[in-house]
């Protein structure tokens, strides 16, 4: 599956649904969040431990391309 970078013109609606959750979930968030805060959101599905570090990928995966910002604490936040 490719995500595609954020770019001028690129917009949230060209990511795969799972990613466009997981964005709805990192800005409906108060604060910076963890993996485990953003899968506790509703629609997620963290139940198993391997459900969890998958998340995390997409998570990373997102910061990679621009979509999201990983602070030291490994905390993310959108950059919308």
């Amino acid at each position: 599956m490719l995500i595609p970078h954020r770019e001028p013109g690129v917009e949230e609606t060209t990511l795969p649904p799972d990613y466009q959750r997981i964005l709805t979930a990192v800005r409906q968030a108060t604060r910076p969040a963890m993996a485990r805060q953003v899968g506790e959101m509703p629609g997620m599905d963290i139940s198993a431990k391997s459900k969890l570090e998958l998340l995390r990928g997409k998570l990373l995966s997102l910061t990679d391309r621009g979509w999201l910002r990983k602070q030291p604490n490994v905390q993310f936040t959108t950059r919308l």
